[in-house]
């Protein structure tokens, strides 16, 4: 039975970095969910995205520092939600949320030009896609996808859904909530470059 990452590297293989292949996938981190996502890490081939999330927690940056030396000895990019502070001082991409990708300011734009590193933005609509293709990010995470434990009750795209606002953005389309191996399945040809998730890394199809 294929789990989340083996069935990751085969959506939509046309969709490559501009140093090669894309593995599309994404492990995000939600200790309340998945007490110590550097478990998980093996789990991942090289070239993959680890976003940092764990918003407020006492020790976040104690456990970045930890996650980045993770990240690189296994050649994975690590992204940091929200603090351009300690992305610089990881060397690590940033993450922005929506809200905070509508007006990014001018030093994540010169950051982002400089250092080369990536810059992905959260998107729950066709505007948010928008904007994210205009202030240059790499990447959305477009969602949620499918129902997801992280948001209870949301109202999700659903595959129809994100196929119609993934087919026309600008800019590299992931998947977020709610991406398991079994859901996986109905992203294959809607447009998806990669999928993120949280707890679906160790589910079987």
């Amino acid at each position: 039975m294929a789990n989340l990452a083996e069935r990751a590297r085969r959506l939509n293989r046309r969709h490559r970095w501009k140093r090669g292949a894309n593995p599309g996938i994404a492990l995000v981190t939600d200790r309340t969910r998945i007490a110590d996502p550097l478990d998980l890490l093996d789990l991942l081939p090289p070239g993959a995205l680890v976003l940092l999330r764990d918003y407020g927690a006492p020790d976040r940056g104690a456990f970045a520092h930890s996650l980045a030396t993770a990240c690189r000895a296994q050649r994975l990019t690590l992204l940091v939600a929200d603090d351009l502070d300690l992305a610089v001082a990881l060397g690590a991409g940033l993450h922005l949320p929506e809200w905070r990708g509508r007006s990014p300011g001018a030093r994540v734009r010169l950051w982002h030009r400089r250092s080369g590193h990536m810059l992905s933005v959260a998107a729950h609509s066709r505007r948010a896609l928008t904007r994210a293709a205009d202030i240059g990010a790499d990447l959305a995470l477009l969602g949620p996808g499918f129902a997801t434990a992280s948001h209870p009750g949301a109202r999700v795209l659903g595959r129809i859904g994100f196929r119609i606002l993934a087919r026309d953005a600008r800019l590299p389309v992931w998947a977020l909530g709610g991406v398991t191996a079994r859901t996986i399945l109905g992203l294959i040809g809607s447009g998806a470059a990669g999928v993120a998730s949280v707890g679906g890394f160790a589910e079987r199809s």
